[in-house]
């Protein structure tokens, strides 16, 4: 499943002294004899910190770059400017003093238009801003932070182009990338070009794929594996399909099999990364084989998979990086979609044949259970109601395999916890951190059972 679309829903502003949507957020009031106290909506989560800063001294320009600390458990973030420094502030509620609001705001970095709610005041006094987590129903999961300062130039330049965001450093290879950036605030839609030479040494070059989209990221739906770098960079365009500035910087990666990877995973987008509506596979901490200690792996896996794409693109995707045993974890989208597990099982089979033949060891992992309210809630889609059931049989014949049994990591629900996975079926943080610990438990038999099976098929 794709994550970019989900965040059409949340692109409306909230600006002060408009009419702002209703949104039910409870705030439990309990009575004491002292007074009134109110209990925490976040559970004590503390605010967020690492707010930009820009003093006096530092000015930053009409249209900055705001960075922030970023919170895995948020949806989307909010964001408040003030003209002056109030003299007390609530961190529990938006504050009737601020000049400006916003919630369409899915990274922690953002780009606004000062001059759009401030044009009287930059380059002249300074402006405070603060910014605090919200979550799928824009309720709020931390306290506003702390206010920066916010002091402002005309002399300086401002943000002319995307900000491309490169992987972590150390990150397990996806075959399929999927390219993140940060928008300009007048930015309409983008265009990303992906080159197999470096478009900033060969002025030139010619991309190898150029691919268009409305959202700050893009999933590549083509395979890229060379030996070689392949290089992207992204153009803003404004909504009359005029060009904003210039293109962002050029980023390089490299998917290569000559790294002689051991061990690979093949699996759909619980695999290729991301969860919690708004993170995607660019974020490491929503990939559950970057969590992994002891095994070097590369990651072919491809979001949307099913067991049909999964036949269909093995010999192209896994062939050419000859791992000695491949990790296949993948079957959910087919069996939610409808797929008898009679189906998913015979599709095994045939994935299990084709690796033997290839000379890989083939290593499945069982499929966590799933939560259909969640999926319809994040993403508006039907789950079959016999999914359950579907499950249990395509894992009662994983568990006769070489395998990894990543499902009994949630215990004994019937329903994927929304504590593991908001949207339903991408595991969060702590949902891919347990099938990695998973993994790693199960690792040492499941290797020896599937060099077993190898040498006596």
């Amino acid at each position: 499943m794709n994550l970019t679309t989900i965040y059409k829903r949340f692109y409306n502003h909230i600006k002060l002294r408009s009419i702002i949507p209703a949104i039910a957020i409870s705030i439990v009031l309990v009575l004491a004899t002292s007074g009134e106290t109110h209990m925490s909506p976040w559970n004590d989560r503390p605010a967020l910190t690492g707010l930009s800063e820009f003093p006096s001294g530092s000015p930053a320009s009409f249209s900055p770059l705001l960075t922030w600390q970023k919170d895995t458990e948020a949806v989307m973030y909010e964001i408040e400017f003030f003209d002056h420094m109030p003299s007390a502030i609530r961190d529990d509620d938006s504050s009737e003093e601020a000049i400006w609001r916003s919630h369409k705001i899915y990274q922690n970095q953002y780009n606004p238009d000062l001059a759009s709610f401030a044009e009287n005041i930059i380059g002249k006094k300074p402006l405070y801003w603060r910014v605090r987590s919200l979550g799928l129903n824009y309720e709020p999961l931390t306290p506003y932070s702390q206010l920066a300062v916010l002091y402002t130039s005309p002399a300086l330049k401002e943000m002319d182009s995307p900000v491309a965001l490169s992987y972590a450093p150390g990150a397990v290879p996806l075959l399929y990338p999927v390219y993140h950036w940060v928008p300009q605030h007048d930015a309409a839609t983008f265009i990303v070009s992906v080159y197999s030479t470096n478009p900033d040494v060969e002025p030139d070059a010619v991309p190898l794929e150029t691919m268009k989209t409305d959202a700050a990221e893009i999933y590549d739906q083509k395979p890229r594996y060379s030996n070689h770098p392949f290089y992207w960079k992204v153009q803003a365009y404004d909504a009359a399909g005029n060009p904003l500035g210039k293109p962002s910087k050029t980023i390089s990666f490299t998917t290569s099999p000559e790294k002689a990877y051991d061990v690979a995973v093949l699996g759909d987008s619980i695999s290729h990364g991301g969860g919690h509506i708004s993170f995607g596979p660019a974020d490491v901490e929503f990939s559950w084989p970057d969590y992994l200690t002891t095994i070097r792996t590369v990651n072919l896996s491809m979001s949307g998979d099913t067991i049909e794409t999964m036949l269909d693109r093995f010999d192209r995707d896994v062939l050419p990086f000859h791992p000695r045993y491949l990790l296949i974890f993948d079957g959910t989208n087919s069996l939610r979609a409808g797929a008898d597990a009679q189906q998913v099982i015979d599709a095994y089979k045939e994935l299990s044949t084709r690796c033997k033949a290839a000379g890989i060891r083939p290593i499945f992992m069982t499929l966590p259970p799933i939560n259909p309210q969640n999926i319809w809630q994040a993403f508006q889609e039907i789950t079959a109601d016999d999914w359950s059931e579907q499950f249990e049989i395509v894992n009662a014949y994983i568990r006769t395999q070489p395998h990894i049994d990543s499902a009994a990591a949630f215990g004994q629900h019937k329903d994927l916890p929304t504590e593991y996975a908001l949207d339903g079926i991408h595991e969060d943080v702590s949902g891919k951190q347990l099938i990695a610990q998973a993994v790693e438990k199960d690792w040492p038999h499941a290797k020896a059972a599937a060099d077993n099976a190898f040498e006596n098929q």
